[in-house]
């Protein structure tokens, strides 16, 4: 696509509020290092805004979603104060094929875990390990220009088991000071949507601030972009014989026809 792809980064906000040392790492956010991460790796290929938690509806109403291709998501401690009413919104764009890069402990997210249908639980530890982050899929998007392995100094350690669906294509695993690995680059597809989700990027770490942890978060947001003119729900309708274009009169089990 000609046009640059609608990026929004929603930040929980909420270490840089009430930890000195987070706010001190991040002035501008987790959510603005990671859009300024996009920003200079796509240039003028991107728009990008960010949002965070208290904004009114989280900073992602019906009108937003609609002027996003790309959602990037970091939350941590405030999973639960995530509105249900917003956490299915945001799945069903996803599904109508908005893009979604979920980030660190995005894995607990509400709208992460409704989309993958699994506990997405791991094991972790947070004693600065040292991770590097290994391409096991050179020939994906997302794995363009990142360096093999990307050697990440300081970090948390998520490890497995990751309860999480196959991945369509595992594209980066990790390795960590301990011994243990993990799933770390993963893609799926949900609807007409595609989702990312990238480990790294615990608050208490400059790891937002790291060009290829950056790199990486980039091409996801690009990969991530559905190449479709329009945003439409999956729908079940009836065709007749030798129809092919216009399906009709059948909407699912709900539909009032059928009802009655």
């Amino acid at each position: 696509m000609s046009s640059p792809v609608r990026v929004l980064v929603w930040g929980e906000n909420r270490h840089e509020q009430l930890e000195p040392s987070v706010a001190a790492r991040y002035p501008d956010g987790m959510h603005g290092a990671i859009a300024r991460g996009v920003e200079e790796h796509l240039g003028e290929g991107a728009s990008v805004r960010t949002t965070t938690l208290d904004e009114p509806e989280h900073g992602l109403s019906e009108e937003v979603l609609r002027e996003t291709d790309v959602l990037v998501w970091w939350g941590h401690a405030a999973h639960g104060e995530v509105s249900d009413e917003v956490a299915e919104r945001v799945q069903r764009h996803v599904l109508a094929g908005m893009g979604f890069v979920v980030l660190h402990s995005g894995h607990w997210s509400k709208p992460f875990v409704r989309l993958m249908g699994t506990s997405c639980t791991l094991r972790w530890r947070s004693e600065h390990d040292r991770e590097l982050v290994w391409t096991v899929d050179p020939t994906h998007p997302i794995a363009q220009g990142v360096p093999h392995p990307l050697v990440i100094d300081e970090d948390e350690m998520y490890g497995e088991f990751f309860d999480v669906p196959a991945p369509d294509e595992l594209v980066f695993i990790s390795s960590f000071s301990g011994g243990e690995v993990f799933r770390s680059g993963c893609t799926w597809r949900r609807g007409f949507g595609k989702i990312f989700y990238f480990r790294p990027g615990d608050q208490d770490y400059p790891t937002y601030h790291h060009d290829g942890v950056r790199r990486v978060i980039a091409n996801g947001v690009a990969w991530a972009r559905t190449l479709r003119p329009e945003r439409t729900d999956p729908v079940l309708l009836r065709y007749d014989t030798g129809d092919f274009f216009r399906g009709h009169g059948y909407e699912g089990p709900l539909d009032p026809a059928v009802t009655a």
